[in-house]
C-alpha cells in the first residue's frame, strides 16, 4: 500500500492495491503496517462507524477535544466523495490551511486524519456509503464542530452541487468564532499527545 502525506501536517492518503476478477473484486483499504509506517504508531481502533449520503449532502467539518481527540480512517465503500481535511490547531503553523482527496469506491483509497484536526466530506452521487474506523468512541460532550460554508475557509464544495447540511452543521460557529469561544484544539497539546503514542509503540 503506498501513502503520501497531505499538505495538513499529520494528515496521509493511503492507496491500497485491488485485486478484481471475474468474481468481483477483494481489497484491503486499512493495512496497519502502512498506517504505522506513516505516523509511527497504531491506530486503536475503539469504534467503526458507517454513513449513507445522498448527492450534496456536506457532514463536517467535525472534530474532538484533544487529548484524546479521536482519530480516524476513513475510506469510501460505495460511490465517490470529496474527503476534506481542515487543521484546526491552534498554534500549529497550517493553522486554518486545509487539504482534500477525492475517495471513491473504485479506488478504494483512504484518509487517516490525527487527534485534533477536523474533518469532512460531500457526497458526489446518491447512496454514497463512508466507512469510519475511529480512535475514541463518540463523546457527545466532547465533539464539535465548525461550519463547513465558513467564507474564511473557502472550502472546495463543488459548485455545481447543492449542498445539504444538518441544522447542527449549518448553525456552526465558523473557525474564528470556534477560536474565541476557545472550543479549538491546541497544537502543542496534539503534539505532546502524538508523541505519547510513538512512546507507547
Amino acid at each position: 500500500m503506498e501513502f503520501r502525506r497531505l499538505s495538513v501536517p499529520d494528515a496521509y492518503e493511503f492507496s491500497p492495491r485491488t485485486f478484481p476478477d471475474e468474481r468481483g473484486l477483494f481489497v484491503a483499504p486499512f493495512q496497519e503496517e502502512a498506517l504505522l509506517a506513516a505516523t509511527g504508531h497504531p491506530l486503536r481502533l475503539a469504534q467503526s462507524n458507517h454513513s449513507v449520503s445522498r448527492r450534496g449532502a456536506i457532514r463536517g467539518i467535525h472534530f474532538a477535544d484533544t487529548p484524546p481527540g479521536q482519530a480516524k480512517y476513513v475510506y469510501c465503500a460505495r460511490g465517490s466523495l470529496l474527503d476534506v481535511v481542515v487543521d484546526l490547531r491552534v498554534g500549529s503553523p497550517t493553522f486554518g490551511t486545509w487539504d482534500a482527496a477525492r475517495l471513491d469506491s473504485a479506488k478504494y483509497n483512504a484518509v487517516y486524519l490525527s487527534e485534533g484536526l477536523g474533518h469532512g466530506f460531500v457526497a458526489l452521487e446518491d447512496d454514497t456509503v463512508m466507512a469510519y474506523l475511529c480512535s475514541e468512541p463518540y463523546n457527545p460532550a466532547g465533539e464539535h464542530g465548525i461550519t463547513p460554508l465558513d467564507p474564511a475557509l473557502d472550502l472546495p464544495w463543488p459548485a455545481d452541487i447543492e449542498p445539504i447540511l444538518s441544522e447542527k452543521d449549518r448553525t456552526a460557529p465558523t473557525l474564528a468564532e470556534a477560536r474565541e469561544q476557545g472550543l479549538l484544539p491546541v497544537y502543542q497539546d496534539c503534539v505532546a499527545y502524538y508523541d505519547k503514542l510513538r512512546s507507547a509503540n
